[in-house]
């Protein structure tokens, strides 16, 4: 059978959607790995959970991480050279490299505005000494300050939580049209978080209010949608880094999702190329490109090795209902 590719890989090409370069040296931004569900979950576990900050200097602390020449840099020119086993699990949990979704497969940068353009946007993150960037989206919940991604965006399978947590929605070529809002709380799958299971290879984080204002009240937020049928016309968003991209802009794909060929995983497929730091790049269903709006069904996760234009994502149902609820009452 045709191994999945790692999401963080060192496979030129096909590496994994998250995207990497090594953080600077200097005091580790965050609480480390304290907080509920530091650890692997326990087994038969729904959600684990992990406090990213529990004071406002956290905040400030993981928010100042990200100076604008820090942002730049997390740019990945290549992933040659990155110590994946480091940040991989062990060998036995097979993993793979994402990409969103387009009828050519090849993505396009994303001009025509609307609200995908504002709840969109890249996250920086800090895991074991390296700095990162991925992509999520920010939803409408009770607590207005949700924001999906890919479960290795959050935490390395059963390894590390992530550290200096930020989303910026709205990215663009280094702008923060609308601030940056660091994680209080995180949360993935108990199936993530035991075995990098990756059928669940999906997180949701509750960020902190910037300038006093929520997330969603300031970007405003896509629908979610749980346990929807199969197959409809779908458009992935991301931020995908590596070559021909650059990870400066929002760019797209569209198609029909289908089910894993190799059955290794529960998600669906979809015809892409984009490239690494489009992981956790939301894909939206029922979408309007007038207005921008859709109901979020999934997020870019990963690709096998022999079929660099086909992104996977984990499909959304009973557990990622669960994983919302926890995060929206966060």
């Amino acid at each position: 059978m045709t191994p999945i590719l790692p999401l963080i890989s060192t496979v030129p090409l096909l590496a994994g959607l998250l995207a990497a370069v090594p953080a600077d040296q200097g005091p580790a931004a965050g609480p480390g790995g304290a907080g509920p569900g530091a650890g692997p979950a326990a087994p038969g576990q729904v959600v684990a959970e992990h406090t990213a900050a529990r004071t406002a200097a956290d905040l400030r602390r993981a928010l100042g991480h990200w100076t604008p020449e820090r942002m730049a840099r997390a740019v990945p020119a290549t992933l040659l050279g990155m110590p994946r086993a480091a940040l991989l699990p062990p060998p036995a949990a097979p993993r793979r490299a994402a990409k969103p979704v387009k009828p050519v497969t090849r993505g396009s940068r994303w001009a025509a505005g609307g609200a995908v353009a504002r709840t969109t946007g890249r996250v920086f993150l800090t895991m074991r000494g390296a700095d990162y960037v991925c992509s999520a989206g920010a939803v409408r919940s009770r607590n207005m300050d949700v924001v999906v991604t890919a479960g290795h965006c959050v935490k390395d399978g059963a390894g590390a939580w992530a550290q200096n947590w930020t989303f910026v929605p709205g990215y663009d070529a280094g702008r923060r049209p609308y601030g940056a809002f660091t994680a209080r709380r995180m949360f993935v799958p108990g199936p993530w978080s035991a075995r990098g299971d990756d059928s669940h290879d999906l997180a949701m984080v509750a960020v902190a209010p910037a300038g006093g204002r929520h997330l969603t009240e300031v970007v405003g937020g896509q629908d979610i949608g749980f346990n929807r049928p199969r197959g409809a016309r779908t458009f992935g968003f991301g931020f995908p880094a590596d070559a021909p991209y650059d990870g400066e802009h929002l760019v797209y794909c569209a198609g029909d999702p289908h089910g894993d060929p190799h059955r290794q995983t529960r998600d669906q497929g979809m015809r892409c190329d984009l490239t690494a730091g489009s992981s956790g790049g939301p894909w939206l269903s029922a979408f309007d490109p007038a207005s921008g709006r859709g109901v979020v069904t999934s997020v870019s996760s990963f690709k096998y090795s022999d079929d660099a234009t086909t992104m996977y994502g984990p499909y959304f149902g009973d557990h990622a209902r669960r994983l919302f609820e926890a995060a929206q009452n966060a």
